[in-house]
């Protein structure tokens, strides 16, 4: 008996020893654990009635980080801005919503017209900026920014231009659309943490990190292999979500207007 199974002892170590390299290669993902309980919040675009709601719900030994685009798509962008920008408490970073609006303070002409198309209608009504439209000449996007400039102050302007585009704590790396996860968490091109990498949703890290973010809007917030995906399109669907990070298994609340 012994001897007949010696005799398929060759096979059977190739066989485990393919299933080793395979599954030896795929990456280990231990506990999100921060260096101090964290709760994230996903894509708020202009919904402050559900960030109003959803803000009572985080547990008071919790820091605040919201993963960026307060503006645009929903209606209160400004209101957003406002209520943001008076809480030192919370770390507040960059969208891609926020770089597009800064490039169209910096060149109306050139990026106006994109940022438009995605949202900027909505944030410059919500400054009462008027007589504003899908399609504009050069000129009248010049002075609809310079329009702009003066209902936002000076103020307001720097503090969107100098907010941070991530957050790194612990084995918890908080940016607005993912992360290249090839390059180390600390080192990655701010275009990238506001846009987003084509391979950070399909390949996992290997380093022990997560990601929490925003950006895409997914059916339901999860957290799953290295990623946790917290934008649920609070202006299309109402409902903003966070995740709360405290060391055992992350947890989800959500507000609705």
């Amino acid at each position: 008996m012994i001897a007949g199974r010696c005799s398929h002892s060759g096979g059977t170590l190739n066989v485990l020893s393919s299933l080793i390299q395979r599954f030896g290669r795929r990456a280990v993902f231990p506990a999100p654990v921060p260096d101090t309980p964290t709760c994230v919040i996903g894509d708020v675009h202009g919904c402050i009635r559900q960030l109003q709601k959803l803000l009572p719900q985080i547990p008071r030994d919790h820091r605040i980080i919201l993963v960026g685009d307060y503006i645009d798509r929903g209606e209160n962008s400004a209101d957003v801005l406002r209520l943001i920008q008076d809480r030192p408490d919370f770390i507040c970073l960059k969208g891609n919503h926020e770089d597009m609006m800064l490039n169209f303070l910096c060149d109306p002409e050139e990026y106006g017209p994109r940022w438009l198309r995605y949202g900027g209608l909505q944030t410059l009504a919500s400054f009462d900026v008027r007589n504003v439209r899908a399609e504009m000449t050069a000129a009248e996007l010049v002075a609809c920014r310079d329009n702009l400039l003066a209902e936002m102050g000076p103020e307001l302007v720097q503090w969107i231009a100098e907010l941070r585009t991530f957050d790194y704590s612990g084995n918890v790396l908080v940016t607005h659309a993912g992360a290249n996860p090839s390059t180390p968490a600390d080192q990655q091109p701010e275009k990238t943490l506001m846009w987003g990498h084509p391979e950070f949703r399909t390949t996992d890290r290997r380093d022990g990190v997560w990601v929490v973010y925003g950006h895409t809007i997914v059916d339901q917030a999860t957290a799953r292999r290295g990623r946790i995906a917290v934008d649920t399109g609070a202006f299309a669907t109402g409902v903003l979500t966070a995740v709360c990070l405290d060391g055992g298994e992350p947890t989800f609340i959500s507000a609705r207007p």
